[in-house]
C-alpha cells in the first residue's frame, strides 16, 4: 500500500501562487505516474493534470493549462504542482494520486488511479 501526502494548500488572493507537494511514504513513486484531481462540493473530481513516471509526459486540464505546472522529483519521492495565477474557481479540494499503469490514455479518470492521498484545501478570494 502506498499512502501519500499533500502539502501546501492555503489561503491566497486572486492572481497568486501556490505549491503543492505529493510526498509518498515508500520510495516508489518512480513506479507510478502521477494526477493531481480536484473537488468542490457536490461536484465530481475533476481532472486537473497528469505527469508520466520519468516527467517526460504531462497532461493538462484546459481550464489550467498555462497557469500549473506538474513536475517530480523521484529522488525526493514527491510530486508537485505549481499553480499560478490562481482564480476564485480554482478554489476546491486538491488531491494528488498514483497510477501503476503505463501510458494510459485514460490519466484523466479518476478510477484509474490506484492509491489517492487525503486532499489539501485551496481557497482563492477575489
Amino acid at each position: 500500500q502506498v499512502q501519500l501526502v499533500e502539502s501546501g494548500g492555503g489561503l491566497v488572493q486572486s492572481g497568486g501562487s501556490l505549491r503543492l507537494s505529493c510526498a509518498a511514504s515508500e520510495r516508489v513513486l518512480s513506479n507510478y505516474a502521477v494526477g493531481w484531481f480536484r473537488q468542490t462540493p457536490g461536484k465530481e473530481r475533476e481532472f486537473v493534470a497528469h505527469i508520466s513516471r520519468s516527467g517526460g509526459v504531462t497532461y493538462y486540464a484546459d481550464s489550467v493549462k498555462g497557469r500549473f505546472t506538474i513536475y517530480r522529483d523521484n529522488a525526493k519521492n514527491t510530486g508537485y504542482l505549481q499553480m499560478n495565477s490562481l482564480k476564485p474557481e480554482d478554489t476546491a479540494v486538491y488531491y494528488c494520486a498514483a497510477d501503476l499503469s503505463v501510458g494510459s490514455d485514460r490519466y484523466y479518470e479518476a478510477g484509474v488511479y490506484d492509491w489517492w492521498g487525503q486532499g489539501t484545501q485551496v481557497t482563492v478570494s477575489s
